[in-house]
Order: structure tokens, then C-alpha cells, then sequence
């Protein structure tokens, strides 16, 4: 017989293994690298900032609570397996299939028994990480003056505590779940429990380790019956029409809920019981009869409520309710001390209506910064790298001693615009580093030619604005800022940062400067070089002799981002707007503390209240909300990047758990200065909000919210009908105010289904934003919303309408449409509606521009509208004057038109005013056409062919003369 040896059996090789570990090792290294560097990089732009604390405090909170979820789940998951395992019978009979289970699961029961815990621990710890905003709220949760009036809570317990103790619930549910599920596995894998037979049979250990566990949970979900109660503060109650609970929630759903609870505890310990006595049928029974009364009690006894009693009686049994919900929802909104008046408004123009409002129609924005923008590049670019914000911004300064309302913009980079000659890692990153000087326009005046006039312009920077010699004009930090830059130098290196341009269009001569200010982390280093240079996977960083000890590195550069670094915990207003203060350019931003948990206050998509036609699609991180605070005004410098934060709400108790959280980070409104004050204004966004609640919770009592017989809504803006109209700052005077302020309004027509609405004023809201000119000081009637309830009795065209009447007016229309034979576009500005004269007077400015490559939007004309009268002039003063019977009895800001001083910008030359015979025959064969297409239009309406033909001759021959005379 002959034997054969088997082969030898293959043994791993010891080089491969070497060469697998080392490799794994490797990867390990660079993984852990490339997240240090990450991590480091944020530790150095935080700790430049001056804000190293706040994200020391998130890396600490987020660990902290890692920890806490990671051993908060993987212990008792281990104990749960340790003791299902180490309590099983040892002689149990398994059936050959659980033989079969355990010969596959026994070699790696070590590797799952600590490998599960750890798994569904990593799990754990990174869904409590992301829990710490909550956490770290609750442990330093404040107390309000104000309580619910329904469990009469402190309002704190529903910012701060019930979001935590409701996610500490949940967490503790899921971790009992998982126990429960890794018993009964265990159990059954090692015959703790067996099923066969129709029978099933569980050890005695299994028995008191699956009762407690069940009992626990059971335990918990009575604890979080009980928390639903005071959650019934924040959802939809009283026939899903208000927050908060109504009279189906306050006699059926809260009682059932606390019925629930206690039987909840009661089942639970039933199954306590069962853990010392071994009779499973009692806590089984008792869990049917939990499901049977959650059906029963929170199911079928508050629909039986709400169908028998409450909507045959609705206004008898819901009044108090909705009345709570009204009271919470205007305090939660801000919007509680609002002041009505009743409006009894004229529409009959008389002479002289506007003598008693001179002052506000002085200050009537006639410059459309939606519009303007291309006209400001044209006048003010001078280099095709440089750009304007679009929309331009509004603001306002004191020149000469008078407030001026006025447009802005800086003027940043916009390196697409370099070509691809000059677009590489030097020019991009080295040399156009910074943008260059603020335009500002006066708002209610225009040139002759129809252009901005302009206050503050030019390059170098030139202008009421920048008169002191401590002005900065270098834009480091701005919207439009490049991705990063690298500055700084040691004293006495040559300048490559381009400054500015100078001579003349196309020339080659340029002031160069470098950055002295302290703005962004220092590269100096070999090792912070390699850092950025793997942040920006840029290998130039590191290997460019321009990189010296002195360079920084600026990113993170636009406002809203720096802002939101160094205060997570604000929603940011979506307008910033630069501002001269104290001799530098600052990009003001506001703040908001928001809140899902406010008790009976209505919720609110803050995405679809801020939408409008200026901001079409915004995002938020928290859309619903019912809770909002202008609390934080901050401000960047727009040179070095430094970011302030001003506690502007001290009395919003989110801010004051926040500051605990952050201590340190926000200055107190007594160090604002003055100058800074009279520019902070009342944000656009938390304006939209309010009025967006206004529409509805304008009512002051129950019944007309339940009847909804007096709901508005914001009107679509005449120029975009499927986006609302935007607010508009002004400068005006409002009925029972004794002097004009800076403010912004909106108007409100009737609220229907389906877009049908009637466009008819019946609201006009107006809020203070002018927030005072004294150091440390807010001025006591900033915020104050003012609202005129409009009569309906007499009808006042809303936006809608009044835009159609401006649109079928047979002058305008002939304007429009000469203009349009001549090659040129038509664009409508901003619809503004002042309470002036008794009554509501609408003004549009009409621009007009060529429809060619070459965007130079001009204006050319002033629609004005009061009751039913119309006016259509070249100026605001001249409409106004022919608008109330040859005299308004007040000057509009553009009564004296006179050109804007010559920019310094070579090449350009000043409009020539001196041929006015020029535009007297212009003006004439303008009139000739529109009265020429006045008589076109009626012969064919009669059927008149001759007529029609000959008033088409008159027409054309007036187009062609008009063309000859460079209209």
C-alpha cells in the first residue's frame, strides 16, 4: 500500500505581511495627516480671529459628547451580551440548527462580543455629537419673565430644556432597543430561550434580564408620554389652525396623555414582577391593554371631542385658545408692540397736498438700485477686474448736515475678467488682492443726462466720505473677495500687490502697495506653507520665493462667513451692506437667535417668508421656526477682516444662553460708536417675517382670527408676479410721527386662494430703522412698527393696479413704444409707496437703456400715481407739480438737476448742457411721435385705414428725426 504525504501547507509569507502592514500604516499615517492639517489650519484662522475659544468649545463639547454617546450605548450593549452569554444554561439540548448557528458564531464571539458594542457605540457617539447645541443650551438655559398659560412653565423650559430632555428620551429608548435585541439573540444562539413545538421556553437569568429591559423601556416611554404633554405647547393644535394646544387638545389629547403615562408605569412593572415571579401573562395582558387605550383614549375620545363639541361651537370653545396663540405669536415675533392707526385715505390730488411732507418728498428714492448697477460700472469700474455688487446696497450719511439717503458699493475684485493671458497662481494670489474704494449716489437725485449723483467716487477715492486722511479704501475682505490671497512683506520689499490703476484707459501704470494689517494666519513657517498648501492643494504655496516670514494668507473673506465663524449659533442676515465708519470701510451684518419651541406661537418657513423678487431662492439651516431675534449686530472690517460681535437684544434669552456657551465673544452696545450707530438700520430679513405674520395676526381679538374675514397678504411685486415685492428703506414721515426718520415699509392687499386677490391697500406697515447717532445710545423708537389700516370705504389702488394703470396710460404707452422703435429697452425701477398728502402717492422711476451689448441704464422719466391721477414727467419734482394742479407744494430732491462732478477716470468728458436747442427740438419731436401714435391708435380702432396711414407717415417721419437727434 502506498502512502502519499500531504503537501505541505502554505504559510504566509513574512515579507508580504510586512509589506501589508506597513502599507496599512502608512495610509493610516497620511489619513490622520491630512485630517491634523485640516484641523490645524481652523485652529490658526479661529486663533488670528481672535475667536479661538469658540471652536475650542465645539472640539470640546463634540468629544465630550462622542464619549458620552459612545460609552452611553456600547456598555450596556457589552453587559446586556455579557450577561446573556455568561447566564446560559450550560447543558441546554439545542437543536441541530443551533448547532450548526454556533459552530459559525463561536470562533469570532470574542471579536463580536466587543466588536458590537463598539460598532452601535461609534454610531451613538457621532448622533450625540451632533446633539451638543442642545446639551450645551439646557446646562446653561436661562429663566424668562414669561410663562405659558397653559402648564404656567417658565418659557425657558420650552427653549432649553424640553429639546434636550426629549432627545436624552429618545437616546436612552434606542440604546434599551438595542439591549433588547442583542439579548434575544444571544438567548436564542445559546438556548436561553427556545422556540419549538408551539412552545416557548425561557431560562430563568433570560426571563429577569429580558422583564428588566422591557420594563426600563416601558419606564422611559411614560417618561416621554409625560414630555408629549408639554410638547403639545409647540405643534399644531385647535383644527390645525394655531400652535399650541386648543379644546380638543386641552380636554382630550393632554389628559390622554398623562391617562397613558401612568399606565405605562403600571405595565412596567408588571414586567419588574415578572422578573422575580416568572408569569409572563399579567405585563402581556397589561401591554394589550396600553395599545387598546392609546387607541382609545389618544385616538378615538379627541376625535369624538373634536367632532361633537368643538366645530359645532368653534368660536364659543376655541376663543381663549386662539387668543393664547395670538398673544404668544405677536410676543415670539417681535411684533407685539405694534401700533394701529385707522387711515382715512384721500385720493383726490388737490394743489399744495404735500406742504406738510416736504421733508419726505425731498427724500423719495428715485435711484433704483436694483437698476443701476450696470450705469455705476460703466461710470466707475475703470478696469474690467474690478466689480459692483448687483443689487447695489442702501444706506444712508450726513452731508452737509442733512441725512441723505443714499446707494452704495464697493468696488471688489472679479479676477474672470483678467483673461486667460494673466490668470495664473502669481497674479491671482499675489497681486490683485484687494478691491479698491466705495461708490455712493445720492437716492432721490439724477444728472442731467439721467445718471447717479454722486458723493463719494473715484479712484483714488474721492468724495464727501473719504475727506480724512485716516480713510482706508482697500477692500481685503468683501463679497466678491478671491478665494485666499497671500500678503504681507518685511519693511523695505518691493511692492507687488496691484493697488490701484492710473493714466488712462488701457495704460500700463499701477500703484502698488502691500498689506500691513494683521488679516489672516502667518505662512512664514515651512510647516503652516505645507499646511495651506494641502488645505488649497496648491503646491505653489509652498515652493514660491514670494512666500516670505511676514506673509499671511486671507480667506474665508466674505462677511457672512467670517460672521458665522465666529457665531455659529446666528442665522445671518442675507443683505450685508458696507458702510464708512469711522474713516474705514465695514460690512455691517445682523444676526439672528431663532427657535422652533416657543409656546403657542405659530410657525413660519423662514425660506418662504424672506423669498421675494430682490432674494429668490434662500436656504437656512432651521426653516421653520416660531421665535425670532435681531439679538447680535456684528460688523467686518473690510481692510484687515476683523470681526466684532454687539449684543444688540440683551433682553433674548437664547442670546444669554449662548453668551454662557461663548463667554467673551460679544461687546456690549455701549462700545458701538456713533458713527457706527447712525448706520446700523433695522434688518430687511426679520422685516419680511414680521409682515409675513402681520398678514394674518394684525387682529387683536379671537374672533376675527377664527373668521380670517380680515386676512392680508404682501402683493407680488408689479415686475415680477410670482415673486413678492420687496420691502424699501426710506426716509419719510409717517402719519403721527412728528418728524421724518429712516424706515422701511411694505404694503398689504386682501389675502385669497389661487392668486385671485383684489389689489387694494388695506395695510401699510412702516418700521423705525434708524437706530440713532449717539455712541453706546439706541434711539428709544428704533424698532417701533407702525401700521395704517386702510379704510375700505374708499378704495386705494394697490401695486398691482397701480402698475397697470401706469402701463395702459396712453402718454406712457406712446413713450414706450417710440423708445422701442428706437432700439432702446425700457425698465421699470422700484414701486414706492409714501403716505403723503392724506393719502397714498406711488412713485416709479423709468429707465431707459440701449438693448445692445452695452448696459448704461439712464433715467428718463418719474411715474407718480395718487388716487386716480396720474403723471408722467422727466423729473419727480416736475410729476409731482402736474400731478396736484401745477404745484405739490413741496421739492423733490431732484428739482435743481445739475451733473455729478467729473470722475477722475481719463478719457471721459462732461455731458454738454449748453445745447439746449438741441434737446428743445428733441423734446418736440418726441411729442410730435406720441401724439402721432395717439392718432394711429384711434384710427384703427375706427376703422379709419386713411387716417391710420397718415398718422404712420407723421410717426415714422417723428422715429427717424428723433434717431438723427441721437434719441
Amino acid at each position: 500500500m502506498t502512502t502519499t504525504s500531504a503537501p505541505n501547507q502554505a504559510t504566509p509569507s513574512r515579507t508580504r505581511r510586512i509589506i501589508a502592514i506597513s502599507i496599512a500604516i502608512i495610509a493610516a499615517v497620511i489619513v490622520a495627516f491630512f485630517v491634523f492639517a485640516n484641523l490645524y489650519a481652523d485652529w490658526l484662522w479661529y486663533d488670528q480671529l481672535g475667536y479661538s475659544s469658540v471652536l475650542l468649545t465645539q472640539w470640546t463639547a463634540r468629544i465630550l459628547m462622542f464619549l458620552v454617546g459612545f460609552l452611553g450605548m456600547g456598555v450596556p450593549v457589552w453587559l446586556a451580551i455579557q450577561l446573556a452569554y455568561r447566564l446560559r444554561p450550560v447543558y441546554a439540548r439545542l437543536s441541530s440548527q443551533l448547532d450548526r448557528y454556533q459552530e459559525v458564531v463561536e470562533p469570532l464571539r470574542r471579536l463580536a462580543m466587543w466588536g458590537i458594542p463598539v460598532f452601535f457605540g461609534f454610531f451613538a457617539g457621532f448622533a450625540a455629537s451632533a446633539q451638543w447645541e442642545t446639551t450645551w443650551l439646557w446646562f446653561n438655559g436661562v429663566e424668562t419673565p414669561v410663562t405659558d398659560p397653559q402648564f404656567h412653565l417658565d418659557t425657558g423650559f420650552y427653549l432649553f430644556a424640553m429639546p434636550f430632555w426629549g432627545s436624552l428620551l429618545g437616546f436612552v429608548s434606542a440604546v434599551l432597543l438595542v439591549c433588547l435585541l442583542m439579548t434575544v439573540v444571544v438567548s436564542y444562539l445559546y438556548g436561553s430561550v427556545r422556540v419549538g413545538q408551539r412552545e416557548l421556553r425561557i431560562s430563568k437569568s433570560a426571563r429577569i434580564q429580558l422583564a428588566v429591559i422591557a420594563g426600563l423601556y416601558l419606564l422611559v416611554q411614560a417618561a416621554s408620554l409625560w414630555l408629549d404633554r408639554f410638547k403639545t405647547l409647540v405643534e399644531p393644535g385647535g383644527i390645525g389652525r394655531i400652535t399650541g394646544p386648543g379644546f380638543t387638545e386641552t380636554h382630550a389629547v393632554i389628559p390622554g396623555q398623562t391617562i397613558l403615562a401612568i399606565i405605562a408605569v403600571v405595565v412596567a412593572v408588571l414586567f419588574f414582577v415578572t422578573a422575580l415571579i416568572g408569569r409572563w401573562r399579567y405585563p402581556l395582558i397589561a401591554t394589550a391593554l396600553l395599545i387598546v387605550s392609546a387607541i382609545v383614549v389618544g385616538i378615538g375620545y379627541p376625535w369624538f371631542v373634536n367632532t361633537v363639541q368643538v366645530r359645532p361651537n368653534l368660536l364659543t370653545l376655541e376663543s381663549e385658545y386662539y387668543q393664547r396663540n395670538l398673544d404668544g405669536t405677536k410676543v415670539a415675533f417681535g411684533i407685539d408692540g405694534l401700533e394701529k392707526s385707522d387711515f382715512e385715505a384721500r385720493t383726490d390730488a388737490e394743489a399744495g397736498a404735500l406742504r406738510a411732507d416736504a421733508e419726505t418728498t425731498a427724500q423719495i428714492r428715485i435711484m433704483d438700485p436694483a437698476i443701476i448697477s450696470p450705469t455705476v460700472r460703466q461710470l466707475e469700474q475703470y478696469r474690467s477686474y474690478y466689480q459692483f455688487q448687483d443689487p447695489l446696497d442702501v444706506d444712508r450719511y450726513e452731508i452737509d448736515g442733512q441725512s441723505q439717503d443714499a446707494v452704495v458699493s464697493v468696488r471688489e475684485l472679479n479676477l474672470a475678467q483678467l483673461g486667460a493671458g494673466a490668470t495664473n497662481w502669481y497674479n491671482t494670489t499675489l497681486v490683485y488682492t484687494h478691491g479698491y474704494g466705495l461708490v455712493a449716489a445720492k437716492g432721490n437725485a439724477r444728472t442731467a443726462d439721467g445718471n447717479p449723483e454722486f458723493f463719494e467716487r473715484g479712484i483714488p477715492a474721492a468724495g464727501a466720505l473719504t475727506s480724512s486722511e485716516k480713510f482706508e479704501p482697500r477692500v481685503y475682505f468683501g463679497e466678491k473677495s478671491p478665494t485666499y490671497s497671500i500678503v504681507g512683506a518685511p519693511g523695505g520689499t518691493r511692492d507687488i500687490e496691484l493697488d490701484y490703476p492710473s493714466g488712462s484707459d488701457g495704460g500700463s501704470n499701477e500703484t502698488k502697495t502691500t498689506f500691513t494689517g494683521d488679516g489672516g494666519p502667518s505662512i512664514g513657517s515651512v510647516f503652516n506653507r505645507l499646511i495651506y498648501a494641502l488645505k488649497f492643494q496648491s503646491e505653489q504655496i509652498l515652493f514660491s520665493d514670494a512666500v516670505n516670514e511676514d506673509s499671511q494668507i486671507l480667506y474665508d473673506r466674505d462677511p457672512i462667513t467670517r460672521v458665522q465663524k465666529a457665531a455659529p449659533y446666528l442665522e445671518l442676515d442675507s443683505d450685508p451692506y458696507p458702510s464708512v465708519v469711522d474713516g474705514r470701510i465695514v460690512w455691517i451684518v445682523d444676526g439672528y437667535t431663532l427657535s422652533a419651541n416657543y409656546p403657542y406661537s405659530s410657525v413660519v418657513s423662514l425660506s418662504a417668508a424672506i423669498a421675494d423678487s430682490n432674494n429668490t431662492a434662500p436656504r437656512f439651516a432651521l426653516d421653520n421656526i416660531n421665535y425670532i431675534r435681531n439679538s447680535v449686530k456684528a460688523t467686518v472690517d473690510a481692510y484687515d477682516g476683523k470681526v466684532t460681535l454687539y449684543a444688540w437684544d440683551t433682553t433674548d434669552p437664547v442670546l444669554q444662553a449662548w453668551q454662557k456657551v461663548y463667554p467673551a465673544t460679544v461687546k456690549p452696545v455701549s462700545d458701538m460708536s456713533a458713527d457706527l450707530m447712525s448706520h446700523v438700520r433695522y434688518p430687511t430679513d426679520l422685516f419680511k417675517v414680521q409682515r409675513a405674520m402681520l398678514g394674518v395676526y394684525h387682529v387683536d381679538d379671537a374672533q376675527s382670527f377664527i373668521q380670517r374675514d380680515n386676512a392680508w397678504e404682501t402683493p407680488n411685486d408689479p415686475q415680477n408676479a410670482t415673486r413678492l415685492q420687496p420691502p424699501y428703506y426710506l426716509t419719510m414721515q409717517m402719519p403721527g410721527q412728528t418728524a421724518p426718520t429712516y424706515s422701511m415699509f411694505t404694503s398689504f392687499i386682501p389675502s385669497s386662494e389661487g392668486g385671485n386677490a383684489r389689489n387694494v391697500l388695506m395695510g401699510y406697515l412702516a418700521v423705525d430703522s434708524n437706530a440713532g447717532d449717539q455712541s453706546g445710545v439706541r434711539s428709544p423708537d428704533y424698532g417701533k412698527l407702525r401700521m395704517l389700516e386702510i379704510s375700505a370705504e374708499t378704495p386705494v389702488p394697490g401695486p398691482g393696479q397701480v402698475q397697470n394703470t401706469f402701463d395702459a396710460d396712453p402718454s406712457v404707452s406712446a413713450f414706450i413704444n417710440i423708445l422701442k422703435q428706437g432700439d432702446s429697452e425700457v425698465l421699470k425701477g422700484n414701486l414706492l409707496t409714501l403716505p403723503v398728502g392724506g393719502g397714498l402717492l406711488y412713485v416709479q422711476p423709468v429707465f431707459v437703456q440701449s438693448s445692445g451689448g452695452t448696459k448704461l441704464p439712464t433715467l428718463q422719466k418719474i411715474l407718480v400715481s395718487f388716487g386716480n391721477a396720474v403723471a408722467f414727467e422727466d423729473t419727480l419734482n416736475d410729476a409731482l407739480d402736474v400731478l396736484f394742479g401745477g404745484d405739490s407744494g413741496a421739492d423733490a430732491g431732484d428739482g435743481d438737476v445739475t451733473p455729478s462732478p467729473e470722475p477722475t477716470r481719463p478719457g471721459s468728458s462732461p455731458p454738454d448742457e449748453g445745447d439746449t436747442g438741441a434737446s428743445a427740438e428733441f423734446q418736440a419731436a418726441l411729442e410730435t411721435a406720441r401724439q402721432a401714435m395717439l392718432d394711429r391708435d384711434a384710427a384703427l380702432k375706427s376703422g379709419d385705414l386713411a387716417a391710420f396711414a397718415e398718422a404712420d407717415e407723421r410717426l415714422t417721419a417723428a422715429v427717424q428725426e428723433l434717431l438723427a437727434l441721437g434719441g
